[in-house]
């Protein structure tokens, strides 16, 4: 494999041309091209980031001290992962959201409950609210001026950092895709169809810079799904089934679809909700707050989304994702046998409350 560091830009179908640092300038022929360049932070309009004080995710990982005081604008994945993280280390920790929940897109009733648990360790949050402008005071701390989301006056808030975390956008930029004529929406992600190509033939995109949640695992099914395709085989990846992890403490995770998402569908579903206080292994380690939650299709009993908070939840949703993915019901997972003692039987029970026939309970 031939390798090669600069920067790149479509010319168009089989032509890519790279930049060297030098600026000397090459251009590479090939039968297919695959844009996998990812995404950046989003940036705040008015709010200048300087990766010191004012910070994105990339500062928050290299900060020299723990902040006295952190703001952390923006409530989702991003944000509330090193809220808590800095939160754990010490920091006061605000959370300040435009929306009137935390985890936009997730399931409401696991955000509502994820939200208390926060607030149980000591991050507080002040939600339907947008920071208008953030200033350096003479003394070195930050004041953040935030209004109400709806409008209203502004009032100041004191922070040694800010991070803006309020999601990413793809890279597209710079890559030559108008002049290629390769087509992207209003948000910038490039348009593909079921196999990954572009409107121009034998250029491909994957991962961040297309449609779905900006995932590694996502990005690399893809990858891999494109790679077979290229070489003439079936490759596929089912975007209903990527399972999404919030990797805080405890964690929460979830794959398929929300309660919110089947109501708007107009789907009729049962609920099988389980907690890990009734789970002898999370009793003994000390981790009972969460639950798993399996929401499943009222006639079929197919399982159409699983939420949980909890211990190792993380690595708990790939049972969920491997029975969604072979169409399994609620009555198939709760007639598998699980090991005791294990945090999994939470899953069965979840799944067998689905038919109000959770024993531990």
């Amino acid at each position: 494999i031939d390798s090669y560091h600069g920067t790149g830009k479509v010319l168009g179908a089989g032509k890519v041309e790279i930049t060297f640092m030098n600026g000397i300038q090459q251009t590479l022929e090939a039968k297919s091209i695959v844009i996998a360049t990812g995404s950046e932070p989003a940036q705040l309009p008015g709010i200048e980031v300087d990766e010191t004080q004012v910070i994105t995710s990339t500062g928050a990982l290299e900060l020299s001290q723990v902040p006295g005081k952190m703001i952390v604008i923006g409530a989702g994945v991003i944000g509330l992962e090193l809220g808590s993280v800095w939160r754990r280390l010490g920091s006061d920790v605000l959370v300040i959201e435009f929306l009137d929940r935390i985890l936009p897109g997730m399931d409401g009733d696991t955000a509502r409950s994820f939200q208390r648990i926060l607030e149980k360790q000591g991050m507080k949050f002040r939600l339907s609210s947008k920071v208008t402008g953030v200033t350096k005071g003479d003394d070195g701390k930050l004041k953040v001026s935030v209004a109400p989301a709806a409008g209203g006056d502004a009032d100041s808030v004191d922070a040694d950092v800010v991070l803006v975390a309020i999601g990413r956008v793809p890279y597209t930029d710079g890559l030559g895709l108008a002049e290629a004529g390769i087509a992207v929406d209003a948000k910038k992600r490039i348009l593909v169809d079921g196999q990954f190509q572009t409107n121009v033939a034998g250029v491909y995109a994957i991962g961040d810079v297309i449609a779905g949640p900006m995932l590694a695992h996502k990005a690399e099914d893809e990858g891999i799904a494109v790679a077979e395709n290229i070489a003439g085989q079936a490759g596929h990846v089912n975007p209903d089934v990527i399972p999404g992890v919030v990797y805080t403490f405890p964690e929460v995770a979830s794959v398929g679809k929300t309660e919110e998402e089947l109501k708007a569908a107009g789907i009729v579903y049962n609920v099988g909700k389980f907690p890990f206080t009734a789970n002898g292994r999370a009793k003994v380690n000390r981790t009972t707050d969460g639950f798993v939650k399996v929401l499943a299709d009222a006639k079929t009993d197919r399982i159409l989304g699983v939420h949980m908070i909890g211990p190792n939840v993380s690595e708990m949703i790939a049972e969920a994702a491997v029975i969604m993915e072979f169409s399994g019901s609620a009555e198939d997972l709760a007639r598998t046998c699980h090991a005791h003692p294990t945090l999994t039987e939470t899953v069965k029970e979840a799944a067998l409350a689905v038919a109000k026939r959770q024993i531990h309970m």
